[in-house]
Parts: structure tokens; sequence; C-alpha cells
């Protein structure tokens, strides 16, 4: 009799998404190649998690509402010369997640197959040269199965026309699968179009869309207050103050392109391209620029040293390396990404970036260390003080960070079907929510206003001990002639009361 078995067998189909990219939720099939996956030969069609249909007893809502997944002249072509041999079905097949085991069966304990095999054949429970499958325990009218055969010599198949109207929340997937040797060079064409009872945006995708309007806003609010203070406090404004400005700036451009980025894909079923690729390119300046900006207050530029001198080439080469690297994945990642599947980068574009963000960490700590012991060294108490709050909101990022690196990894190994795809936007949120934290709390500690100065640097010199309660004065003492050289060496300095020392040099008197 026909024994299903555990769902191992069907992980390298689902996985067998990462072969194309298509342009929308509105999903485009331009000439996609079958590829063999056992005895079946595969195309990836799709994977979204959508939501259930609005309840609609009256059917006032015949289109804003309903959920859906609709054929739209989806066409299968076979070379002219596999045209001479018989075919066998060619069959679309959309299940549930939670079904997949519904897909594919063995006979006597034998080796999983997706399609029917002559022993299968024998026992009844399928047609050989069709895909497996068995109807779900909870609904029995789940999976949809449907196909299309060859006629004669044809050249191509249509699929009819139709609409799956989706009545249960749930991951859903699309696979074409045929099982016919002759037609290993078979290609289809056509679209599928995915919808949510609210638009068109994957369920994975669409709370990001209210997540990115929410963080605009606080980007805004961030705004008014950085702006605010520094048209007010322009006179006293430093260097630095000015990267965080830049910094700002980027993030509400980033915020808001995110935001229209997932409002036209919800409106239109198509994603912006254009509009994805300046999101992604600004969110990597950004990160790009943040880094840099942390490493160099870490360095002490512009508070404890005017120029980072030598070290300029090696952390500009580190920022540009840096930014290629991430624009690389967050490109592969979004742009024309539109299944609900997470973690489609490849290792080796992960990698780099991974390991440039713990250069940077290493580096940061690395300097903060030494400006610390230098601020200590002078008795620079104002800026010690700011730099050791700036060194403990960024442990606790650093903290943070790797905890929920630990818990991103976690939920990963055991969501390996993205069965868990309605929380799954909390990760990428996550970060931002992250960034932005961090760049309020140095928004708070260097806030322009009519003492920013205090915190820039100025000449050692003039900085001398950089105490509250005592003010030291150095003054250049006057020029000796040489002649007098022996009576000055043998001057001695009288130190005045309020601790600072007369430079003017008096000789002993002999009474």
């Amino acid at each position: 009799m026909l024994k299903l078995r555990d769902s191992f067998f069907f992980l390298p189909i689902l996985c067998f998404c990462f072969v194309f990219i298509v342009d929308g939720s509105v999903h485009e099939y331009n000439g996609e190649k079958f590829v063999g996956k056992g005895n079946a030969f595969v195309v990836h069609g799709g994977s979204e998690g959508i939501y259930s249909s609005f309840a609609d007893p009256y059917n006032v809502t015949a289109t804003i509402g309903d959920s859906y997944i609709r054929f739209e002249k989806v066409t299968f072509r076979r070379p002219k010369e596999a045209a001479n041999f018989s075919s066998k079905a060619i069959q679309a097949v959309v299940f549930e997640v939670e079904d997949r085991d519904s897909i594919g069966g063995s006979a006597y304990g034998g080796q999983r197959a997706v399609c029917c095999t002559a022993d299968l054949a024998k026992l009844g429970v399928c047609l050989e040269g069709e895909v497996i499958y068995r109807p779900s325990t909870e609904n029995p009218n789940w999976p949809k199965v449907f196909g299309i055969s060859f006629n004669g010599d044809d050249e191509v198949a249509t699929l009819r026309s139709r609409s799956i109207k989706i009545t249960k929340t749930g991951m859903y997937n699309l696979y074409f699968i045929h099982c016919d040797v002759n037609l290993k060079d078979l290609t289809v064409e056509g679209k599928t179009i995915w919808k949510n009872p609210n638009g068109y945006l994957p369920g994975r995708m669409a709370p990001l869309m209210n997540f990115y309007g929410f963080m605009s806003l606080a980007f805004v609010i961030l705004g008014i207050f950085w702006f605010s203070q520094y048209a007010r406090f322009w006179r006293e404004i430093f260097p630095l103050q000015n990267c965080i400005t830049l910094v700002i700036t980027l993030g509400m451009l980033e915020m808001a392109l995110w935001y229209f980025d997932y409002a036209e894909f919800n409106e239109s079923g198509i994603r912006p391209v254009g509009i994805t690729m300046w999101a992604v390119s600004f969110g990597t300046i950004k990160r790009t620029v943040s880094w840099i900006i942390i490493l160099m207050v870490s360095m002490g530029y512009g508070v404890v040293r005017p120029t980072l001198g030598g070290l300029t080439s090696k952390v500009i080469m580190l920022g540009a390396t840096f930014f290629l690297a991430s624009e690389v994945l967050e490109v592969v990642e979004n742009v024309g990404a539109v299944s609900d599947l997470s973690g489609k980068a490849r290792l080796f574009l992960v990698l780099p970036v991974a390991i440039l963000d713990a250069f940077f960490i290493l580096w940061i700590f690395t300097s903060l260390s030494a400006t610390l012991n230098k601020l200590q060294a002078r008795r620079m108490t104002v800026k010690l003080d700011i730099y050791r709050k700036f060194t403990n909101a960024l442990a606790v990022a650093v903290i943070v960070s790797v905890g929920w690196i630990c818990y991103e990894l976690y939920f990963k190994l055991n969501d390996v079907y993205n069965e868990q795809w309605q929380s799954a936007w909390i990760i990428p949120a996550f970060w931002q929510v992250l960034s932005f934290s961090l760049l309020c709390v140095i928004c708070v500690l260097w806030a322009p206003s009519q003492n920013s100065m205090r915190y820039a640097y100025s000449d050692e010199a003039n900085e001398g001990f950089d105490k509250d309660d005592t003010t030291l004065t150095l003054i250049k003492p006057s020029s000796t002639p040489m002649t007098d050289f022996k009576s000055a060496a043998e001057a001695r300095p009288v130190q005045v009361h309020n601790g600072a020392w007369n430079g003017d040099l008096e000789e002993d008197k002999t009474v």
C-alpha cells in the first residue's frame, strides 16, 4: 500500500525557488526551463504567505477583500523535435505548506517519489506519469492539482485561465511538474497573480509597509528636533554634527523610499525595481557612513584630534569595501524579490558583510579604549563623560545585536518551510529600530547647543587640563638673552593663589 513518509524529501523542491527571480506579485514566467528533481521535472511558480479572504456574506467586495491565485495565459512550449512523441500531462500543483506531506509517496516503503511509478500504479493509488497526491486531512479540496497535455504534434499547450480562492491563511506554494523525460527541454511562459485581501503585497512583506511608514514618521520627528537645534545654534556647529545631519537625512530618504516601494508594490502587483534600487542604495550609503562616523568619533576626530592623519586612507578603503559588499547583498535580497522566502542570499554574499561588521566593531572599541585613556590622562572630564556614555551605548547595542543574531539563527533553523511567515518581518525591522535607537543616543549626546564647541577639538595649548572647577592658564615665558642664560636658569617660578604658574622669572635676591 501507499506509504507517505516525512517531509524531508520535499525540502529540495521547496528550496528550488532559488532558480529564478520574478518581477512582482504578478509572477511572470519568461521561458523558464524545467529542472530535474528526483523522478520529476519542476519549475517553481512562487511561494507567498496569503491571508484568507474577508468574510463577505452579502458579496459586496467582489475584488477588494478577496485572496486568490489566478492563472493567466500560462503556456508550455516544447521543441519541434519533441513534438513527434506523445507526452504525458503537465500539472500545476498548488498546496499550503502544512499539506506538503500530501505530495509524493512510495510503494512498500521504497524511495519516495513525486511522480507515480509503475509499482504505485499497480496498487491503483495513482496514474503512472502523473503527480502523486492525496487530499488534505483538514480540507479535502486541497491540494489543487490540474494540468494539460499536448495534442498530437502541437508545440504549444495553454492552461485554461482560472482563479483559486484562498479561504485559509497559510504559506502557499505553486509548482509546475511533469514526469516525461521526452519533455526535458520544456519551457513555461505566462503569469500568475497572487493577491491578499488588502493588496498584492506578499503576506510576509505586508506588515513592513506600515512599519516603514512609522519609521518615516520617527525620522521626521528626530529631524525636526535636530534641524531646529542646528538652525538655532549654527554658529556653534562643528564637523561631527554635520556628519550626524547627513546620516539623519539619508535615514529619512531611505525610510520614505522603502514605504513607497511597498505601497506601489501593494497597489499594482509589480515590484518597482527603480524605487527598490534607490531604497537599497540609500540604505547602504547610510549604514556605510554611520560605520565610518562611529569609527572616526571613536578615534577622537573633531574632539581630541583635528584629522585622522595617516589613517584616513585605511578608513576610506574599509568603508568602500563595506559599501560594495553590502550593496551586492541587498540587491540580491531585495531587488525583484517577491516570493515570501527568507535567507535567499548565498553564503558567499553574507560572509563578507559579517566579517566587515566584526572588523568595524573591533577597530571601534580598540580606538575608543585609546581615546578614553587619552582623555583621562589629560583630565578632560567633560569630553571623558560624553565618551563614556557613547561607549556604554555602543556596548549595549553590540550585546543586543549578538543576542538577536542568535535568535535569528534559531528562528531560521526552526522555520525550514517558512511556516512562521507572519512574524518573519520582525527580523529586518529589528535592525532598523536598533540603528535608529543608536542614532537617537548620538543625537542627544552631541546635540547642537550654545556649548557645542566645548566638545569640539581645539589647540591643546588652549585646552590645557579640561577641569570643571579649576582653570589653568599657561603663559608663554619671555625671551631671555643668551648672556643672561645662567641667571635665567637659576630663576625660580612663583605660584600664585589660583594654582597657575607665573611665567615671569625672578632672580634670587641676596640680602
